[in-house]
């Protein structure tokens, strides 16, 4: 899946050293993806929570290429999957998949997740690996307020929800 000259791409746990890296991804992924949603934070906001909050607090893994570029990040909380970003030129490769598969891995019992409703790419590539949908809001529960929808995988495919 990678370029020539790319070289391999690790998947590894965060470092405090990785903050800036990962965010800096998390900001041109939502940029590139997302170009009709409002963003709530500003830049230093959103290096600040990744800083303080994601790395330090929660399970946060990055995609390491070529032994020293971050370009993909994703943090589990508990039951659900509520982040996974990848640079816009590293999308395409695989790396989302590996993501996923890790997720599945270190949550057997299932998982959630939630993405906005403008994001057609995303409910592909969560349909694809099993995720079903299964709630739709008009986005006042989220900092953006943006329509949402919340996706649910469980190994056993019964289709009830995670964590109800």
């Amino acid at each position: 899946m990678n370029r020539e000259g790319d070289g391999p791409v690790l998947l590894r746990r965060a470092a405090a050293a990785d903050a800036r890296a990962a965010a800096g991804v998390w900001l041109a992924s939502f940029t590139a993806a997302l170009p009709t949603v409002v963003r709530p934070r500003a830049d230093e906001e959103v290096l600040d929570y990744f800083h303080h909050v994601l790395v330090p607090l929660r399970e946060t893994w990055v995609a390491e290429a070529a032994g020293r570029d971050v370009v993909g990040v994703m943090v589990l909380e508990e039951g659900e999957l509520s982040q996974l970003y990848l640079a816009p030129d590293w999308r395409g490769r695989g790396i989302g998949d590996r993501f996923v598969a890790l997720a599945k891995e270190r949550r057997p019992e299932g998982l959630s997740l939630w993405t906005f409703q403008v994001n057609a790419p995303a409910h592909r590539f969560y349909e694809r690996h099993g995720f079903t949908a299964v709630e739709w809001t008009d986005g006042a529960g989220n900092e953006e307020r943006e329509p949402d929808v919340r996706y649910v995988w469980e190994p056993w495919g019964t289709g009830s929800a995670v964590g109800s």
